[in-house]
């Protein structure tokens, strides 16, 4: 069973890829999602075609991101000359996958962490002689991302967070820049106290995701895919993260969620793989095979792994599936097969 459920999971991600590389973030055609790329959904997105063996995939999707910035590296060298003051100056972190021509509405464009995802999972790929910067162009504009995080003082700005909302400093945002930019180093440079303004800010906030959030499903990316957090830390944001934001149908982003609310928050569902990759990861293989079982049990009736259901039901939003859901499931079955 579980080897169909695999099988069908990578035909949704190749569904997903646009012939030009990026991946759209679901396949229904009700919703917008199924018209736009977003930067972080990519690399979540890829680590499904990774843990397959599919590194064809992975590196046009990779070569396809590159393009982006190349687009908008007019925005980078301004944000780099001059620390940006309005959204729109931000490198936005949605496009359609067709022109790569940015959304202008706003949209809580400003996503450090999406910049620091990528700059870890290339640097990660090139270390691991998955080639996908070919040339000094590649080179360049790797760089000018670098010096675009400076420039912005990641450690200390105020973004928008994975999930695209009120803007203050994100743990989770400012963990993926230190882990991107430690990754990127071993390529390009990366200025000297770079990394710990970043580190010392991330030990002042854990294992609070922010000054009004206590506890947030974000922070297991410090745990995967970057591994930046002690021990200490990855087990109090794993106690905090299981006590207070795991249900019967998914995790909950964080309390008082206020998206898809219907009489309490959506229980959102790539909460179940993520734990089971981390899970196998700390060599914890019945926490693991737990939400390995939980993850297979909110599945659709076609296999599909929705974005969330609503709270404490068994209805799911039009957002299916979710791309970079669909992924950490074929990454947590991979690791638990």
């Amino acid at each position: 069973m579980t080897e169909q459920i695999l099988t069908n999971s990578l035909d949704i991600l190749k569904q997903l890829q646009h012939p030009k590389g990026l991946f759209v973030a679901a396949l229904d055609k009700r919703t917008h999602y199924s018209k736009q790329a977003w930067i972080r959904d990519n690399i979540y997105a890829a680590l499904g075609f990774e843990a397959s063996g599919n590194t064809k995939d992975v590196v046009r999707a990779y070569k396809a991101l590159l393009d982006l910035f190349r687009k908008h590296e007019y925005k980078i060298d301004l944000a780099i000359v001059e620390k940006p003051v309005a959204d729109w100056q931000y490198i936005h972190a949605r496009c359609d996958p067709e022109t790569l021509d940015e959304f202008h509405e706003n949209w809580g464009n400003k996503q450090n962490d999406s910049i620091g995802a990528f700059l870890f999972k290339l640097g990660d790929l090139e270390l691991k002689g998955i080639k996908v910067m070919c040339d000094k162009n590649d080179r360049r504009i790797v760089q000018k991302l670098v010096y675009y995080l400076a420039s912005l003082k990641y450690w200390q700005d105020e973004d928008n967070g994975m999930w695209e909302e009120n803007e203050e400093v994100h743990a989770s945002s400012v963990g993926a820049c230190v882990a991107g930019l430690k990754m990127i180093s071993k390529i390009v440079d990366v200025p000297h106290g770079l990394v710990e303004k970043g580190e010392e800010t991330l030990n002042r906030l854990l294992p609070r995701e922010s000054l009004t959030k206590e506890c947030d499903l974000a922070l297991l990316s410090l745990i995967y895919p970057y591994n930046i957090v002690s021990i200490e830390q990855r087990d109090m944001i794993l106690k905090n993260i299981e006590k207070m934001l795991v249900r019967e149908r998914g995790v909950l982003r964080y309390l008082d969620d206020a998206y898809f609310n219907r009489k309490g928050e959506a229980e959102w569902t790539f909460g179940f793989p993520w734990l089971a990759i981390i899970y196998k990861q700390m060599n914890k293989p019945d926490k693991a095979a737990y939400y390995m079982r939980k993850t297979l049990n909110v599945l659709n009736d076609k296999g599909e792994l929705p974005e969330l259901y609503y709270a404490g039901t068994d209805e799911h939003n039009e957002n299916t599936p979710l791309g970079w859901g669909q992924s950490l499931m074929i990454v947590a079955l991979k690791m638990n097969a």
